[in-house]
């Protein structure tokens, strides 16, 4: 595993901080475009979000597929004029996404923070069911390395009496840890670079609760969130890999 600190290239492609809550049944979620007067500054870009309902099934003994059809609107999307930061105004929560390049946390923290209250003032919800914290990176590793382990500590494993040569692989791990649950997924992609192959190391940090989680706790359990997805990231790679994002 690598050593915990801030890496200055971090291979973040996507930092998304997330809430799912439920909301007032008379809420309207056309509501939400009218934040376009108080964003357009920071977010002028911004486009509804629908609802798309579709069916696939046996029936008479013959499978068949239903055309999707476009239901109403189920919230809207506010972009960066760059479209780097992206922030999603639902009826069944709120989502911030920050796109590479990434910037720092403190800094996609309180950007998120500061839109969650306009999301929350605008719409009371009744109860936040689950917060959570996903960090999508993307490992651009040598092609010239002997093994995987070299630079990812929980590696794909091939049978010694097998073929070493892999061209794909998936892994999904689900860790608990009290009350805050992490899928974890590695998957083979790949590189833009030259003479690199690439790893998408998908760590998904997350905690639920059917009675509600408190507002006002609400920050320091994202705390809680980060420093799990900061031990999961480290404890994936090498220093050898650390060292390429320095």
């Amino acid at each position: 595993m690598a050593k915990q600190r801030h890496l200055r290239n971090a291979p973040i492609i996507e930092a998304i901080i997330d809430f799912r809550v439920k909301l007032p049944p008379a809420f309207n979620p056309e509501d939400f475009s009218s934040l376009s007067r108080d964003l357009s500054d920071r977010y002028p870009k911004n486009e509804p979000r629908r609802i798309f309902t579709g069916a696939f099934g046996i029936k008479e003994d013959k499978p068949f597929i239903e055309k999707p059809a476009i239901g109403g609107i189920q919230g809207y999307i506010y972009k960066s004029e760059d479209e780097k930061n992206i922030a999603q105004f639902r009826i069944d929560g709120f989502t911030f996404s920050r796109l590479n390049p990434y910037t720092e946390w403190e800094s996609v923290f309180s950007e998120a923070k500061n839109l969650w209250e306009i999301y929350y003032s605008k719409s009371s919800p009744e109860l936040i069911s689950r917060i959570a914290v996903r960090y999508i990176n993307k490992l651009d590793l040598p092609l010239k390395m002997k093994e995987f382990e070299e630079y990812l500590t929980a590696p794909p494993q091939v049978p010694e009496s097998l073929p070493q040569r892999v061209s794909q692989f998936l892994t999904r791990i689900v860790i608990h840890e009290a009350d805050i649950t992490a899928n974890i997924i590695q998957a083979l992609d790949k590189s833009l670079k030259p003479d690199h192959i690439g790893v998408i190391l998908d760590i998904d940090v997350y905690k639920g609760s059917k009675p509600g989680i408190n507002e006002s706790s609400v920050w320091s359990e994202f705390g809680r969130l980060r420093e799990m997805k900061n031990r999961i990231f480290f404890g994936s790679i090498t220093e050898k890999t650390a060292r390429l994002y320095e």
